[in-house]
């Protein structure tokens, strides 16, 4: 710097400071500048500064309930210019929210025009509304000119404004507060007004008749969990329990909805009440989202019916498909079930602190506490003038004449009243009383109206006297005072506390489904259907059989499976992938219906055709079965169940097929088992399940029989013994059984032996499986025809015999599929 630009005895001072001391220090001043003047609210009247000075302003506008509402222009305005030098549209948006009933479960503001709604709308701009206070807010600002708090300057020291409200509501319990600050964060459930001043009130009691402090477990019986302003469903109170003693915790809050069913037997989802800070119009465009990219299915019409009388959004659901499994998965995939994050951080005394629940009860009436301590005083204080005044009165009266001779000969008021003070021993308080007083109040109606005040006044100051002297009494004060106010502006809950779903994390769309057993049938063409076992009922054999399913001229019932509602249902296709669903999550159908195209259900390729659909109960390491795999042209593989544990919406590889061959069918299989294969030809061959090694999901297998383009595989049948009994079925519907036995064990890869003696008559063998006693088979022909008979009518024959008729077949019909429903009691 140049000398010409300091005088000579100026002083030119360097203070070294680094780079990384000047942030700090900078930072840290920002830091609690927004933590202490913006973020959290103050543990003892729950306001954050900006609402504070809105509230304040109101008040200073006389903008009382009785009153006109005024501009929020003019409100946001005063704030602004007196108390708050920040930004107006951020103290109109603190103030909407004041007035919202969906944000605050007791607003503090009376809004009059647009305040925004639950659909997301904003509010029309300040100069379009106007406000004013409720009754309740009148309980916030009450008494604040009787010295109750402490007022500093404002920030250009012209005007004064309360550091706190008296608060005589417990505003930060029922209303709660959000906010995020530098480093830390709040957000405090709302309560029942009802029960937080119950609770209040018990750590009242406590402390008053038996003279102890209160447990947080007393205190939690009586305050159960936060009630929101949009109501809904809370799920389980474990963590709510963990806030309210530590001061963080999270709940699970559910939209309320019920399933309605119409005349024609229509179900439909009616939502009426939806979680907290959830904007309603982006829930209903997600559901909309959700249908348009099939995530959720079974939708068929979604409308908001809302209206001034209150919310409801109405979800109508197909015909084939679970209201129940429709709604949860609403619950996992939208915003009708989310997630609480409980913070209890407020300011206490200036610094930021994490209260639990009696933390919070215990701020709220030590502060109440020092309101009406201060209150009395200043109303003790205004009594002992008064009365002091009204003595000197009686004196001047007793001695009225004197009094008057006093005043008439002095010349002016000051002399009257220093020869009162001489005559009498009178304050100069009440000598200028005296002095004042009218010649009205030498009346005898008036003289009898000031001896009414005055021993009014006696047993009010005894009353304040007995305030600041015995602690009891001042909780019985604050008590009464919470109990009226719950009189007058308490209400019933409007969240409901779902105590049943304790252990939420727990539950699963197969709760709500009972788990039985079905049948899953699908066509050639891909229709897919569930429905109940005891649809088909036993039949004797060469039965007719029933329709199970309506099919098209050029479709087929292709694959029947008998499993339980809630087993994994593993889709293998032809060219070696699989797919997973749960049973109870494929379409339950009429007898006569047609099903669901398996499109809607798996993502497969165009030319992907399921040709076995295998159920399984436990897909977990713990499952130590493997599942065989036989190709048309005899390739065989064996992989662990376990490896289809995490089955992708667009499928695994299950295993690798080589060109112009196809999958023909899976099964499940032990280590001590055998595995019998048969052709179209009626050859067959059995050897140990151990001759094949288990090889991962992308392995393409080894040889288990020899085959031609002619002698195809037409599947398998696992035997755990000799004494196991196959049974072959043929096209135009003759069975028999043969025991296993008659096919000795022998090396895979052979070319096999005659095990049906096929003819035209009874047309290629197409099935070959075991079966149990007490076991029956479901029999489905191409036209959608399923008779169910039990396997004990089933002929025991050689292996060299073709069985007898098990199903009457009308020309140009053969049978598609054979499946064995499993004895209950066995299984």
């Amino acid at each position: 710097m140049s000398k010409d630009v300091l005088s000579e005895n100026a002083e030119l001072r360097i203070l070294p400071r680094t780079f990384e001391e000047e942030m700090e220090e900078s930072y840290g001043d920002y830091a609690m500048s927004v933590i202490v003047a913006r973020a959290l609210p103050d543990a003892r009247d729950g306001l954050k500064p900006v609402h504070r000075r809105i509230l304040y302003s109101m008040n200073e506008l006389g903008l009382e309930p009785s009153k006109a509402y005024k501009k929020s222009a003019r409100i946001v305005g005063d704030t602004m210019g007196k108390y708050h030098p920040h930004g107006d549209s951020a103290i109109y948006e603190a103030m909407v929210r004041l007035a919202q009933p969906f944000s605050m479960r007791y607003p503090l503001v009376d809004g009059h025009g647009n305040f925004g709604s639950i659909d997301g709308d904003d509010a029309a701009a300040q100069r379009y509304t106007e406000a004013r206070m409720l009754k309740l807010t009148l309980k916030m600002l009450e008494d604040l000119d009787k010295n109750t708090v402490d007022f500093v300057e404002n920030y250009d020291g012209e005007l004064e404004e309360p550091t706190v409200l008296p608060a005589k509501l417990p505003n930060l319990l029922v209303n709660g507060a959000s906010g995020i600050a530098v480093g830390m964060a709040t957000n405090m459930p709302p309560h029942n007004l009802n029960e937080v001043v119950d609770a209040i009130c018990k750590v009242i009691d406590n402390k008053v008749n038996e003279n102890r402090d209160t447990n947080i477990d007393e205190v939690i019986e009586v305050l159960s969990a936060p009630d929101f302003p949009t109501g809904g469903v809370i799920l389980g109170t474990s963590g709510i329990k963990e806030a309210y003693r530590t001061g963080r915790g999270k709940l699970v809050l559910r939209a309320k909805a019920r399933i309605d069913v119409d005349s024609k037997g229509r179900q439909s989802i009616v939502v009426t009440e939806i979680p907290y800070q959830v904007t309603k119009s982006k829930l209903v465009e997600k559901i909309a989202e959700l249908v348009k990219d099939k995530k959720i299915e079974g939708i068929s019409d979604l409308r908001d019916e809302s209206d001034r009388n209150g919310i409801r959004i109405v979800i109508e659901v197909r015909r084939d498909a679970n209201a129940n499994i429709v709604l949860n998965q609403l619950y996992k995939f939208t915003q009708m079930q989310v997630f609480f994050g409980i913070i209890n951080l407020a300011l206490v005394n200036g610094e930021p602190k994490l209260l639990n629940l009696l933390d919070l009860i215990n701020v709220y009436l030590e502060h109440q506490k020092e309101v009406v301590t201060r209150r009395t005083h200043f109303e003790l204080d205004k009594a002992e003038k008064r009365a002091h005044i009204i003595e000197g009165l009686f004196i001047a009266l007793d001695h009225i004449d004197e009094v008057i001779n006093i005043i008439r000969a002095s010349k002016d008021g000051k002399e009257a009243k220093g020869k009162l003070i001489e005559r009498f021993g009178l304050s100069d308080e009440q000598a200028n009383a005296i002095v004042e007083m009218r010649l009205r109040g030498l009346t005898g109606l008036e003289c009898d109206k000031l001896q009414a005040e005055y021993d009014e006044l006696v047993k009010t100051i005894a009353w304040l006297k007995s305030i600041l002297t015995d602690e009891k009494v001042l909780y019985g004060v604050i008590r009464q005072e919470l109990v009226d106010i719950a009189a007058n502006f308490g209400d019933k809950r409007r969240t409901e506390i779902a105590n049943t779903y304790e252990e939420f994390e727990d539950f699963d769309v197969e709760d709500l489904i009972p788990d039985e057993q079905c049948v899953v049938t699908m066509t050639t063409i891909g229709y897919i259907k569930r429905l109940p076992v005891s649809t088909y009922k036993s039949q004797k054999r060469g039965g007719r059989g029933v329709v199970g399913m309506q099919t098209r001229d050029d479709d087929t019932v292709q694959h029947l499976s008998v499993c339980m509602t809630h087993d994994n249902i593993l889709f293998f296709t032809g060219n070696g992938r699989v797919y997973c669903k749960k049973a109870y999550e494929i379409p339950e159908a009429g007898r006569n219906a047609k099903g669901t195209a398996i499109v809607n259900l798996l993502r497969l390729d165009p030319n992907e055709k399921i040709k076995a659909i295998i159920p399984v109960r436990d897909l977990s390491p713990e499952n130590k079965a493997s599942f065989i795999m036989m190709t048309k042209y005899g390739t065989v593989k064996k992989t662990p169940i376990s490896e289809f544990a995490n089955i992708r919406q667009p499928g695994i590889i299950a295993i690798n097929i080589l060109d112009g061959d196809e999958l023909v069918q899976v099964d499940i299989v032990g280590e001590d088992e055998t595995i019998f294969v048969a052709t179209n030809k009626g050859l067959g061959s059995r050897f140990k399940s151990s001759d094949v090694r288990n090889m991962g999901r992308s392995a393409t297998g080894v040889r288990a029989m020899q085959t031609s383009k002619d002698n195809y595989i037409i599947g398998f049948a696992v035997c755990s013994g000799e004494d196991d009994k196959i049974i072959f079925v043929s096209e135009q519907g003759f069975g028999k059984a043969t025991f296993a036995s008659e096919f000795p064990v022998k090396n895979r890869g052979l070319k096999g032996m005659l095990c049906y003696n096929p003819n035209e008559k009874t047309g290629q063998l197409t099935c070959v499986m075991t079966y149990n006693a007490g076991d029956e088979l479901l029999l489905v022909n191409s036209s959608g025809i399923v008779i169910r008979i039990k396997s004990k009518d089933i002929p025991i024959l050689g292996r060299h015999t073709r069985g007898s008729k098990l199903i009457t077949i009308d020309d140009g019909e053969y049978i598609t599929s054979v499946t064995k429903v499993v004895d209950d009691d066995e299984d």
